[in-house]
């Protein structure tokens, strides 16, 4: 099965390249969601040194800029792997066998859910809705949906991840 695009690339983190970020929204009103959003976007995720920046820029402190990026669960610290598995973990995924999804993706990617595996292809996260209920149990492999998803399956997205990344 074809299950991916190319991993996704991320602009590497730059102090410069962060306040063009910063300075394009800068004029907005509220911005600062718009601006972690669009810093996780260009480098992948919120880099620790962003706080700093933003909190200067937008006149608050780094106390509530980091709020913010701890409070949202798709607001990531640490950079991903190349590609992003979201698993979903809603209802209709956990009765018809998300558990055991989450289970085998734990061990075919070699990691726990919210980790980086070692090799640094897979990044691996739980999330409560992909609103693919009639398609349960479903995934996400970066932005693409995967619905009817078995263990199997997600053994062949393993094997089909390493040959990408190989």
């Amino acid at each position: 099965m074809n299950y991916l695009a190319e991993p996704k690339q991320f602009a590497s983190w730059s102090t410069d390249a962060a306040r063009e970020v910063v300075l394009r929204h800068k004029g907005e009103r509220g911005p600062l969601l718009e601006i972690l959003n669009d810093l996780q976007g260009t480098f992948g995720y919120i880099h620790e040194d962003a706080i700093a920046i933003l909190a200067e820029e937008l006149n608050l402190s780094q106390a509530e800029v980091y709020g913010v990026v701890t409070f949202y669960k798709d607001l990531r610290t640490e950079a991903p792997g190349g590609f992003l598995v979201k698993i979903c973990r809603g209802e209709s995924c956990q009765s018809v066998g998300a558990d055991k999804l989450v289970e085998s993706a734990q061990e075919v990617f070699e990691t726990k859910l919210g980790s980086t595996n070692s090799e640094r292809s897979v990044t691996l996260e739980e999330v409560f809705c992909l609103g693919n209920c009639a398609l349960s149990p479903a995934i996400m492999v970066d932005e693409k949906l995967i619905g009817r998803m078995s263990t199997e399956r997600i053994a062949e997205l393993a094997d089909e991840i390493r040959g990408v990344t190989l």
